[in-house]
């Protein structure tokens, strides 16, 4: 008897591992947990198009409740998986009742790191990684004059390019020396800075953030202001924190298996337990452009380790090797990524960056590992099929315009 496969964590990669059984042929029970109470939805449009009011919730949602029925998948809301027995192959929900599986996903995902400092506690001081965290935000920015974000990283300056959308004064508050220092290179953190302040949102580098001081309002005390370690002071009556979030593998690390920056999984993203898996935000997987074990936080990651889990469930098991690739969006300007450029030591620049249409390619090695690409899609397409053929090109063709990108990928 088929005792199913139990998807723990609605998120992106959850509910695409549920779909994707489906359509990968698996006929058998699929339970899919989730803590919130929402359907499963989309995360990327919370700091974009919600905010402003451009995407209301329906938008958001993957699928209608219509299709969990349709497709025989039970969506347990509402409810936590806390323990996971190995030896009996079941799981214990938050509620007390246990659930057998035959397979077990993990996609947890991740979650908000908290500011260390005095006043993170006040009424005013918010996160984004929820639907319930978007939804309060754009509550509060309604009735903001003077916001402060903490942290440079995309969901940062979204949310910055979402406030002054709004007509809103911001200020972005960032400990690194420039924008998104861990994702891009200098070359697009130097286009990225000119562009906010284009837009007029103060940016402060190196800031080390040393309090968050409040006023006594009726019952509480609501955020005034930032006080930064050199004494600085920063008025806010709204304090946004986008500084990274923290692989949910407690549960993993709780019931024996392996756990490094993330639940610890093979090429074919299983766990120590040829009956458990991981995917999307919670696991650190083998990258075969790499070599080296990463975790990535990406809709593109959680979909396609998803669509991998689920064909090998269904019978045609094969190695994770997709190219990863990422977007943001900051005042109408797109940026697209393809590979990773965290160890590169090499760049060529395709295009005129003072245009705003632009690509950067990086390498390492002589070899492409990734490629940076605004308001250029037909260079991140083609960037996509090249690393994905590793296909040879040398910094000097990538500059060049007049060589033919897209004939050589179609080469490889």
């Amino acid at each position: 008897m088929d005792r199913g496969v139990v998807i723990a964590g609605s998120g992106q990669a959850g509910f695409q591992a549920a779909a994707s059984l489906r359509t990968s042929g698996y006929d058998g029970p699929i339970t899919l947990v989730g803590e919130e109470i929402h359907l499963p939805y989309q995360r990327p449009p919370l700091s974009k198009g919600f905010l402003t009011g451009k995407q209301q919730a329906h938008h958001v949602t993957l699928r209608p409740a219509a299709f969990y029925a349709d497709h025989r998948i039970e969506l347990v809301a509402g409810e936590r998986i806390v323990e996971i027995d190995r030896t009996r192959d079941e799981v214990k929900l938050s509620s007390g009742a246990s659930i057998s599986y035959g397979k077990l996903i993990l996609a947890l995902g991740a979650s908000i790191r908290k500011l260390p400092v005095a006043g993170a506690e006040l009424d005013g001081v918010c996160y984004l990684r929820t639907l319930d965290d978007s939804i309060e935000i754009k509550s509060r920015l309604a009735e903001a004059s003077g916001i402060a974000v903490i942290g440079g990283g995309f969901i940062g300056l979204e949310i910055a390019s979402a406030a002054r959308a709004l007509g809103k004064s911001v200020m972005v508050l960032e400990t690194q020396p420039r924008l998104m220092a861990r994702a891009v290179s200098p070359i697009v953190s130097g286009f990225y800075e000119r562009l906010h302040r284009n837009h007029e949102v103060g940016l402060v580098f190196n800031a080390r953030v040393s309090e968050i001081s409040g006023e006594q309002i009726g019952a509480g005390r609501r955020v005034r202001e930032i006080v930064l370690s050199d004494g600085t002071r920063i008025p806010a009556d709204l304090v946004i924190a986008g500084i990274g979030v923290i692989p949910n593998s407690e549960l993993a690390r709780s019931a024996g298996l392996a756990v490094s920056n993330g639940i610890a999984v093979d090429e074919y993203l299983r766990t120590g337990d040829e009956n458990i898996y991981a995917i999307g935000d919670c696991a650190e997987h083998p990258n075969h452009l790499t070599g080296e074990r990463v975790r990535i936080e990406s809709v593109q990651n959680a979909v396609d380790q998803a669509a991998c889990v689920a064909a090998a469930i269904a019978g045609d098991a094969k190695p994770y090797r997709e190219v990863p690739w990422f977007w943001t969006d900051q005042h109408n300007v797109k940026l697209q990524m393809a590979g990773l450029c965290t160890a590169h030591d090499r760049a060529a620049v395709r295009g005129n960056v003072e245009s705003g249409k632009f690509s950067v390619f990086y390498f390492r090695d002589e070899r492409l590992v990734a490629i940076d690409s605004i308001n250029r899609p037909s260079d991140h397409m083609t960037g996509r099929r090249l690393l994905a053929g590793r296909t040879p090109l040398s910094p000097d063709q990538a500059a060049d315009e007049s060589v033919n990108l897209k004939a050589l990928a179609q080469t490889s």
